[in-house]
């Protein structure tokens, strides 16, 4: 889908493509059941709030028509890129905002190739529909 120059998302943007590698081998969703066993990917392709704001809202339609989860490929709240040295202390701040809201979200883990695991958020949509209306709302880039 291109968008057309009335609408205020940029240049590109993909709303939506099917996923068929959930879960991953490596990501762990024991948190989940039952587990999610298929995706649908949505990219605006695009930075800006206008963008985020968007992106969740659609997000948050398809989320309640289909009753899925929504998995946001990242930690909320967390910095980026990641500075090694306030790593800790970053996590610690996003894992207090999360918990802060209300709805369930779990932490799902993965490699990240180097041989490490890392986490990610998914959550549900009592929680996305609370994130959106957070001031400090924001999709992971």
């Amino acid at each position: 889908m291109k968008c057309t120059p009335s609408l205020p998302l940029g240049r590109a943007c993909s709303f939506s493509r099917k996923d068929e590698c959930i879960p991953a081998e490596d990501e762990d969703y024991s948190a989940f059941s039952p587990p999610p066993v298929q995706g649908l990917v949505l990219a605006a392709g695009v930075s800006g709030q206008v963008n985020h704001t968007l992106l969740g809202h659609l997000a948050l339609a398809f989320a309640c028509r289909l009753n899925a989860l929504i998995d946001f490929d990242g930690v909320l709240g967390y910095p980026t890129p990641r500075d090694q040295t306030r790593e800790v202390a970053d996590l610690d701040r996003a894992r207090a905002l999360v918990a802060s809201l209300p709805g369930t979200v779990r932490e799902v883990t993965y490699d990240t190739g180097g041989g490490d695991r890392w986490i990610r958020h998914v959550g549900d949509q009592e929680f996305l529909s609370a994130w959106l209306q957070h001031p400090h709302f924001h999709l992971v880039k």
